[in-house]
């Protein structure tokens, strides 16, 4: 049983950085007679390093009795946008291109992440949604900025 224990615990620190999304809601978007239909669902999720910042993810979601069992691949396609929704305070040091959010999106080898990027010059934070896959990522993606700006007090 220790021995099992172990890795689950490291794996769940080596995670614990990533956000989990918390679902908003869905629309369907195609009807199927077998199984859920396909919908496009929202998500947020709130920047783990960053107090602050929330997310709002949407992405494809693939229905039918392979997508209700868990074994469909959802598509690429998923849009972001996120916003400041209080003070900014940084909770360690941020690393360009660090992911913040990760979601499988098949059985095993494909999954959509959110990575962010601060570009200082701009005081700018700056996620990237996008897809990748074990052999060949998508080149399809979308980007979000939020400059950091002060928050007013109440």
């Amino acid at each position: 049983m220790k021995a099992l224990a172990l890795p689950v615990l490291l794996g769940y620190s080596l995670l614990s950085s990533v956000a989990f999304g918390e679902k908003i809601g869905e629309v369907s978007t195609v009807f199927k007679w077998l199984g859920p239909n396909d919908k496009i669902v929202l998500e947020a999720f709130d920047d783990p390093k960053v107090a602050g910042v929330t997310c709002y993810l949407s992405r494809a979601k693939t229905g039918g009795v392979k997508g209700g069992l868990g074994l469909a691949e959802d598509r690429s396609e998923a849009s972001i946008a996120c916003r400041q929704v209080g003070p900014i305070e940084f909770r360690g040091d941020l690393k360009d291109g660090e992911e913040v959010f990760r979601e499988r999106t098949s059985l095993v080898f494909k999954s959509m992440q959110v990575v962010r990027f601060f570009d200082r010059t701009r005081n700018t934070l700056v996620y990237l949604v996008y897809s990748d896959r074990v052999i060949e990522g998508s080149p399809q993606n979308s980007v979000t900025a939020i400059p950091i700006l002060p928050w007013p007090e109440h």
